[in-house]
């Protein structure tokens, strides 16, 4: 594929923010200036103040010497790169690579996203258009490579789409600055009469090294495409992603919906030939006010069902605002494992069906209750109780270890043993009744003791005994006692409950 970019150049950036952030600036000629030097200076003009010469780099007294009623604002460094951001941020719905391009630009990768607006001229046209309604004064170009776009959008005069491969005769009768060099450069450029960039296009290049250096060799050779620009999106583009731009705004559930079955249709057909299967999704539905609304749903294995996985999003498309409309859906998966056909066949035959059922009804529920409330859990190999299981990673993770099933184990461990009173007889003999939460339990029942040790290369202390007990009522708890019964006061706990 072919590579494309738009430049888009903020003429008149942090002072048309100004004006919509107060719309009585409008008409009103304004700068915005900073202390430098001792000496306050101009960082930004509107165009009404640079309508009547007032420049950026000019000294403030100088400015108010040609115009008294100058209004003058303080000037935030930070606040170029904030507007672009949110304004690349608002680009993600024309293409998944936006790159700001400081102080007063953005970049976009426009390769294969074009035909989506009806072809190239339509697209920009949209871009433009929607700039502009928004307050900004903007100037944009495509072209094959950044730096022609980037001369294009600021000096270009004939057209803004170059047709693929024609750099050099759009870059010919532009000045020097176009290919963004330093002024250093461009004075010794301007006092050898070489205002034009077909002056020196064709001159050898050992000699344009030497009088100039291999900052013009690079930036001219990125122009002509000779060499590639990297540029750095503001948000890292996910490998498995489908975007779906509306001809319509969509403001209905059942707009939504249809969106997200066409995205899903196109991301499920890529996995399966890929042979992988989502484990998370997010739909983005960005929305004409500029506000961009998400849900994102779980697995708990690899999916590339389509089916199931809309019932998953189905759960929340209610809380989707689509507000005026929304224009463009955006589907990521920046979870996926592999899936092959054979996993599928197996989960399907050899297992039945009830595999993929408690899987997919395990989704559901996760979607509904949050995917961090569902946990198994695996036998580890260690004696101490609250060492014996683990967090499984994933419902697929198989341990070589049984459960084990000599000794009775309580259906519900608690984290941390509890404290108990206790009234036992001497010596080792279970204990006759214990205070729980207030309560007493008198026992009826009692198996044991059965000693647990601690790992001594993991925890010094003392041993447990540990007792199953029974009171009146059939509740049975697992009981221990700290250490030898010899102590003065031994300590009992209550360590776990039984069905």
């Amino acid at each position: 594929m072919e590579k494309r970019f738009i430049s888009i150049w903020f003429r008149h950036l942090t002072t048309d923010w100004l004006s919509l952030l107060k719309p009585e600036l409008q008409d009103i000629p304004f700068v915005l200036a900073a202390p430098e030097r001792g000496r306050k200076i101009i960082k930004a003009a509107s165009a009404s103040a640079q309508a009547l010469g007032i420049e950026p780099g000019t000294v403030v007294a100088d400015a108010r010497a040609i115009l008294p009623s100058l209004q003058v604002f303080e000037d935030e460094p930070e606040r170029a790169g904030k507007l672009l951001n949110a304004l690349a941020e608002s680009c993600i719905r024309y293409t998944p690579i936006v790159a700001i391009d400081l102080p007063d630009g953005l970049i976009l990768d426009i390769s294969g996203c074009a035909h989506l607006w009806g072809g190239e001229r339509a697209y920009l046209k949209e871009i433009i258009t929607k700039f502009k309604s928004s307050g900004y004064q903007v100037r944009a170009a495509i072209a094959d490579t950044v730096g022609t776009a980037w001369a294009i959008s600021r000096y270009g005069q004939i057209k803004a789409i170059i047709e693929q491969g024609a750099q050099a005769e759009a870059l010919a009768p532009l000045p020097p600055v176009a290919l963004r060099l330093e002024p250093a450069i461009l004075d010794r450029m301007h006092k050898l009469g070489l205002y034009q960039i077909r002056s020196f296009m064709t001159m050898p290049r050992s000699t344009l090294r030497r009088r100039f250096g291999q900052l013009l060799l690079d930036r001219l050779a990125q122009a002509l495409g000779e060499v590639k620009e990297p540029i750095v999106s503001i948000q890292p583009v996910e490998p498995y992603q489908e975007r779906l731009p509306c001809l319509e705004p969509i403001r209905t559930a059942t707009g939504i919906e249809i969106a997200l079955k066409r995205l899903l249709e196109t991301l499920c057909l890529r996995l399966l030939q890929e042979g992988k299967g989502l484990r998370k999704a997010i739909l983005k539905g960005y929305r004409i006010d500029g506000k961009m609304q998400q849900i994102e749903i779980g697995t708990n294995y690899p999916a590339r069902s389509v089916a199931h996985l809309f019932k998953l999003f189905e759960l929340k498309i209610s809380t989707i605002k689509p507000g005026l409309g929304i224009e463009l859906f955006l589907l990521e998966a920046p979870v996926v494992e592999a899936l092959t056909q054979e996993q599928e066949t197996l989960w399907n035959i050899t297992q039945g069906s009830e595999y993929k059922v408690v899987m997919n009804l395990l989704d559901r529920i996760g979607v509904r209750v949050g995917m961090d409330t569902i946990h198994r859990y695996l036998p580890d190999e260690h004696h101490w109780p609250e060492r014996s299981v683990k967090l499984a990673a994933s419902l697929q993770e198989k341990n070589p270890l049984a459960w084990r099933s000599d000794l009775p184990r309580p259906i519900n461990l608690l984290p941390r043993p509890e404290h108990i009173e206790v009234t036992a007889p001497i010596p080792d003999y279970p204990p006759m009744l214990f205070r729980y939460k207030g309560k007493i339990h008198k026992i009826s029942k009692a198996d044991g003791p059965e000693r647990i040790e601690q790992e001594w290369w993991l925890q010094q202390g003392e041993h447990r005994d540990y007792y199953t007990v029974e009171d009146e009522s059939g509740s049975r708890y697992w009981l221990f006692r700290l250490g030898h019964y010899g102590a003065d006061n031994p300590e009992w706990f209550l360590h776990g409950f039984f069905a």
